[in-house]
């Protein structure tokens, strides 16, 4: 097997490692902190800690991103304590050269069945990105749930 090297696609990835704190719609009040760390520019992987709203108790994330130069795609899993799913991530840059888009399917929301969501990171600046979450709809287009707002503290 030959070892990967990091690849301008990668370079993308790089440019979220560091230590960032999180505030979402979903409850301003209670920001989360999320630290992301380079395994040999390949890999980023991101713990995210923070309270969950309503009062239900502490909560972790762990997304890890990569780019498979065989499939030329990001890829990538998404899991959290409060949950039992595994998201599988499948994306890419989109033209804009700022998106990084992700789609995965999971439990639908109403609870029946599956549904196709569509994940992105948007990088603002060095220090600033947005993360969204967006369903499916029955016509095609996407209808964002949730937005978190990343400013980096290191």
């Amino acid at each position: 097997m030959v070892m990967a090297k990091p690849t301008r696609e990668h370079a993308f990835l790089e440019k979220l490692v560091g230590i960032w704190d999180v505030t979402s719609d979903m409850d301003a009040e209670t920001p989360w902190v999320e630290t992301v760390r380079s395994l040999s520019g390949i890999w980023v992987i991101a713990e995210g800690k923070g309270d969950m709203p309503g009062g239900e108790g502490p909560a972790t994330t762990l997304l890890t991103l990569g780019f498979d130069a065989a499939k030329g795609r990001y890829v990538g899993t998404w899991l959290g304590s409060m949950m039992d799913n595994l998201w599988v991530y499948d994306g890419e840059v989109e033209p804009d050269g700022k998106t990084l888009s992700l789609y995965t399917t999971g439990p639908s929301m109403s609870g029946e069945g599956d549904a196709d969501y569509r994940e992105q990171i948007t990088l603002l600046s060095d220090s600033h990105r947005i993360f969204t979450s967006s369903a499916r709809q029955p016509d095609s287009s996407w209808k964002q749930f949730m937005r978190a707002e990343y400013r980096r503290r290191e």
